[in-house]
């Protein structure tokens, strides 16, 4: 878990990020002005919204970089290359709230009834088609288990009952989410 300070920390990357990005600028990142925490390498999403409507979200499932370069990354990757929307305008940049998800380990599920809808984030892969709900989607929208395995075959390009095939391959993982409303 990540004290209060470190999460201030990172929300303020991701924010300066984007800022420098408007600016024309990348931000300067030195390893050795985090701690430990900050520096070992994590998962993380970045999700942005205006006044509760997804704006974006990008992120690394796997703990490919240092935390605080996974944050920069996908708060850069959230505003200005997710496909689902066009690149945030600098004028809706101050009416934009970030959240980040630290990504914890991912485990398979050999159960569907060991997961809990709000507690577990899913990923749900069959063939070519995968597709990721982080844990506070299904809390967001009320959703049960099933109907968050089904959600999460849908943004998976995949039938919503595409989870109870033999060869559907489901995944668990929690995550740590923070936001600038909410940094305890």
């Amino acid at each position: 878990m990540l004290n209060r300070e470190q999460r201030s920390r990172l929300l303020q990357i991701a924010r300066d990020s984007i800022a420098a990005a408007f600016a024309k600028q990348t931000l300067d990142l030195d390893d050795e002005a985090f701690d430990e925490d900050l520096r070992r390498p994590a998962g993380a999403f970045v999700t942005l919204t205006i006044r509760g409507d997804l704006r974006g979200c990008i992120g690394s499932i796997a703990p490919v970089a240092p935390l605080f370069r996974a944050v920069a990354n996908g708060a850069l990757n959230a505003a200005f290359r997710d496909p689902r929307f066009p690149p945030l305008r600098k004028d809706e940049f101050e009416r934009t709230e970030i959240e980040i998800s630290v990504m914890g380990p991912i485990e398979i599920v050999n159960d569907v009834n060991e997961i809990v809808a709000g507690r577990d984030g899913l990923i749900v892969s069959r063939g070519r088609n995968a597709g990721l709900l982080l844990p506070q989607v299904a809390s967001e929208y009320g959703w049960d288990r099933d109907t968050f395995l089904g959600q999460t075959c849908r943004k998976a390009g995949l039938p919503s009952d595409a989870w109870r095939l033999p060869d559907c391959r489901i995944e668990r993982f929690a995550a740590e989410v923070f936001s600038e409303q909410t940094t305890e």
